[in-house]
């Protein structure tokens, strides 16, 4: 057998794995802590290739050894129709740990609370055994009405919101408001229990005036079999006109029915660290019954109740507000009705994101996840104080409050800031909102009584963090998902001062969000590019070098981070990240729908608009290790992404087509475009197991092996526009893979170089630096082709070849045996780890030990005094390029290298002369 031989047959074994025995448990357990109540949770289990069939059935033991029920579904499958990752859903509180067995659940098992779905005539009745809900399917209502023990404590469930006509004015009269609310266009019952039901409810907001329509949105609800709760999770798609169409409040509203006399009516908000407020509409004198301020029912007393004509009575009030206008401080008011003043009550840091109303009968606890983080964002609590049989208040958690500014979706400047000045790419027309998303979770909690303070301190703790259970890493990593990675490993000295540095650069991004306020709306969640030493500020102002937007691996970077380690931090970050960069930056609408903008101050604001960004392989771990369904809607939004690259070519500015070009459907890169595609047909693959997905790729591979370079193969020379005058020279970036493509059927096309009038080897350094190579590492042994195996080591090996060693290559397989063309940019150092893992030629391990010696990780200074408004700290060298991919680069390499790691990591080399853009 050939030493190429070798190397292919190593790159695929994990392909030809032989079925392995159904495993008798999988233990999972809580991420960070155990839920504050008892709650409904969803979780995914991956499993190795053949280990389990479709349709088995499993079991679910709590930490009693007491079965629990148990919902499962599939969620991914391997190519030989195997199972590769399995949703469950159970309700739960209990520290864990829980185990999953393989089989039905044995005799004597806890069987689950009945859990119903009934659909009416413009309805659906779900029952959960702790609560009865009524879902809309047609009119404003979403949640028509929510009963506990056969009373209504809440009904006519809505989205709400204002338009404003123009932004604010520095000063004289506002611009016009209208308002609007929800209205149904289409419900989908996706899962009917035994233990959870999903119901998915689709449709735009109306303005009470004139009938416009618009602001799409979807609001998944969702229910288990015991759980009083219902988990909300709400999208809406803005798609206006940014110039003129200024939201000035979005939420969602409840009717809260009230049947008591107002002294045994409450509200209370939740505040910070478990600390709650809580007071009745009547509070008592100085003498206040001690039951009253717990919530309890009182019968009233000489000053209570309503004493119409008389001065002696305690004041009634009406109505409350909570607003977060910032991420570091908020307000509570209240007032006794419409025509008095609003009296403030107190104030704090950071709300938990809980509201309550109710009576001694029942009421509405409604929970806001990321409450404080997402601000501007109130709670509102009106008309309270109602007299008679249908005395109602009504209660609106708001994720932009009315008290804010208008929410303003326009670019940060009018003129243009290029490239050399501030980075950022400029096209006129491209910096628009339109299509751009954000999702909001909430949770509802409807209650028979008043509950008691600690139990509304623990519902608004259970509201702000999702609920978790997850396999360990090293099972995880057991079963060969996600590509190349591996748990947390500190038995070297060598790998503990890998695992320091990756620690340290963590940990510095995670202070750095607290210390610099990396909160908002439309902000939470992502980092800002880069950092300026001399301002001692993040580039938050600063054209391309301000938030991030996914540039260069950082969510793949972070979640990773988790998988490997099992952090509950890391999860929150990793998962905050997604959430963020999956919406905010992606277009799931209109004419760029599938593609995501290039990292900005504003996160629109862009003129690129690329795949890269919004790419599937970006948000497989939150979808397979949460189940979370909106995510797995934005990943099928990416099977539209190459229609979009279609229309807005990629390399348009940067090498226009010429005259002479043979012309296709579309033209794309091989990196890091098609990596993209085949990602997001890849993800399609394994969830629907439709082996269409499988023939895109391989439409795609067939093309690749015919080209004359494989993977290396494209253009150095096309019409740059540094150049001038329309000649022909050199492109940026030491070429481009630019090659054409048919959306249609998955092919790609030579494209030649109008120089040499044909292709000719391409470094492009970006090809495999964002998210390329991650792709790649999942794609090639999926696939099981050798050929194509063949060609990606070969490029791993051979990424500075020149043209004539890259065709003898393909008929040896062992040129650049020393490593001397191994590729000397960023992505150069995980490739030569791979070459190793598959040839064992050490030349290889050496540049990827050498990689990790000389990366420094972060080593913060403090900041304190005049030089900075609040105490912070700064890092020298760190910019989330650099911390995203070396991140990458070391957890790669650390489990690519295996025992060629040294004990100790040698000293730092000089660095390589690194070459390629910022």
């Amino acid at each position: 057998m050939t030493m190429k031989s070798l190397w292919v047959e190593a790159v695929l074994a994990v392909a030809a794995l032989p079925a392995m025995a159904v495993p008798s448990n999988v233990t999972v357990n809580w991420v960070g802590d155990a839920p504050a109540i008892q709650t409904g949770v969803s979780w995914g289990v991956p499993w190795a290739r053949g280990a389990v069939q479709k349709g088995q059935s499993f079991a679910l033991t709590g930490p009693d050894g007491k079965a629990l029920p148990l919902q499962t579904w599939p969620l991914a499958y391997w190519p030989d129709g195997s199972l590769k990752f399995s949703g469950f859903a159970t309700v739960a509180q209990a520290a864990g740990p829980y185990v999953i067995s393989a089989g039905a659940s044995a005799n004597g098992a806890a069987k689950a609370v009945a859990l119903s779905v009934q659909n009416g005539s413009g309805y659906i009745d779900v029952a959960t055994g702790a609560a009865q809900v009524r879902v809309g399917t047609r009119g404003t209502d979403l949640i028509q009405s929510i009963r506990v023990d056969g009373r209504e404590v809440a009904k006519s469930g809505r989205l709400v919101g204002l338009l404003q006509q123009g932004p604010d004015p520095e000063e004289g009269v506002m611009p016009a408001r209208a308002p609007f609310a929800s209205t149904i266009d289409k419900v989908t019952v996706e899962q009917s229990g035994p233990v959870r039901a999903v119901i998915k409810v689709e449709g735009r907001h109306q303005l009470a005036q004139g009938g416009r329509s618009w602001l799409p949105f979807s609001l998944r609800l969702y229910f288990y079999a015991g759980d009083p709760s219902i988990h909300v999770v709400h999208t809406f798609t803005y798609d206006g006109d940014q110039q003129k169409d200024f939201i000035r409040g979005l939420g969602l509203r409840f009717t809260v029915p009230l049947r008591e006399e107002v002294y045994n009516r409450h509200v209370a908000f939740g505040g910070q660290d478990g600390g709650l407020w809580m007071e009745s509409l009547q509070p008592g004198d100085l003498n206040a019954d001690p039951r009253q301020v717990a919530g309890q029912k009182v019968e009233g007393g000489r000053f209570y109740g309503r004493r119409d004509g008389e001065k002696e009575q305690l004041a009634i009030w009406s109505d409350y507000k909570l607003t977060q206008p910032t991420p570091n401080g908020f307000n509570i008011v209240k007032r006794t009705n419409a025509q008095s003043t609003w009296v403030f009550s107190d104030s704090g840091r950071r709300a938990s994101g809980l509201a309550f109303v109710g009576d001694v009968s029942g009421g509405l606890a409604l929970s806001v996840k990321d409450f404080w983080q997402s601000y501007p964002t109130a709670f509102d609590i009106r008309h309270a104080d109602m007299n008679g049989s249908k005395a109602e208040a009504e209660l609106t958690a708001w994720l932009w409050s009315p008290d804010a500014p208008a929410m303003d979706m326009r670019h940060y400047a009018t003129r243009a800031h290029g490239l050399q000045a501030t980075y950022e790419d400029v096209q006129e027309g491209m910096s628009q909102a339109y299509g751009v998303a954000r999702t909001s979770e909430f949770t509802l909690t409807p209650t028979a009584a008043v509950p008691a303070r600690a139990e509304l301190a623990a519902l608004a703790k259970a509201g702000g963090t999702r609920a978790l259970l997850s396999a360990s890493p090293a099972a995880i990593h057991a079963t060969g998902v996600f590509g190349v990675w591996a748990p947390v490993d500190r038995s070297t000295p060598a790998r503990a001062a890998v695992e320091d540095k990756l620690d340290a650069t963590l940990a510095f991004y995670k202070q750095q969000q607290i210390d610099r306020n990396w909160y908002g709306f439309w902000t939470y969640g992502d980092f800002i590019h880069s950092y300026n030493f001399k301002r001692h500020v993040w580039n938050y102002d600063h054209g391309g070098f301000a938030w991030d937007n996914t540039e260069l691996g950082t969510v793949l970077w972070v979640w990773t981070s988790y998988l490997r380690s099992g952090r509950a931090d890391l999860f929150r970050m990793a998962e905050a990240l997604a959430r963020n960069t999956s919406e905010t930056n992606v277009y799931h609408l209109g004419p760029m729908l599938g593609l995501g903008s290039r990292h900005n101050v504003v996160k629109w604001g862009d003129g690129s608009k690329e795949g890269r960004i919004s790419q599937a392989a970006h948000w497989r771990p939150f979808y397979y290790l949460t189940t979370d369904e909106r995510i797995g809607d934005i990943m099928r939004e990416q099977l539209q992404s190459d229609k979009a690259m279609v229309k807005y070519d990629p390399m348009r500015l940067a090498q226009p087509v010429l005259p002479q070009d043979p012309k296709y459907p579309g033209r794309i890169r091989l990196g890091p475009d098609w990596y993209v595609l085949a990602g997001n047909w890849m993800t399609e693959w394994e969830r629907s197991g439709d082996p269409r997905w499988r023939d895109r790729i391989n439409a795609g591979v067939d093309s690749i092996l015919a080209m004359p370079y494989w993977l290396r193969s494209g253009v150095n020379n096309g019409l740059n526009p540094d150049i001038g005058g329309g000649k022909i020279g050199p492109l940026k970036g030491r070429g481009s893979m630019t090659v054409g493509y048919d959306p249609a059927s998955g092919k790609l096309f030579p494209i030649p170089d109008p120089i040499a009038h044909a292709q000719v080897p391409v470094l492009y350094n970006l090809s495999t630096i964002q998210g390329g190579a991650q792709v790649m590492f999942e794609l090639v042994p999926l696939l099981g082709r050798k050929d194509f195996a063949t060609a990606w080591l070969q490029y791993a090996r051979l990424g500075e070849a020149p043209g004539e060693v890259l065709l003898k290559d393909k008929a040896t397989g062992t040129e650049g045996a020393d490593a001397q063309y191994v590729e000397k940019a960023q992505g150069g150092p995980r490739l030569a780890a791979y070459a190793y893992a598959q040839t064992k030629n050490p030349a290889f391990a050496r540049i990827a030990v050498a990689n990790m010696s000389r990366w420094r990780g972060a080593s913060p200074q403090p900041l304190a005094g005049p030089d900075v408004l609040n105490p912070t700290s700064e890092a020298p060298g760190v910019s989330t390029n650099d911390a995203a991919q070396s991140g990458l680069t070391m957890i790669e390499s650390m489990a690519l290298l295996g025992d060629a790691m040294p004990n100790e990591l040698p000293p730092a080399p000089p660095a390589p002369e690194r070459r390629g853009g910022k």
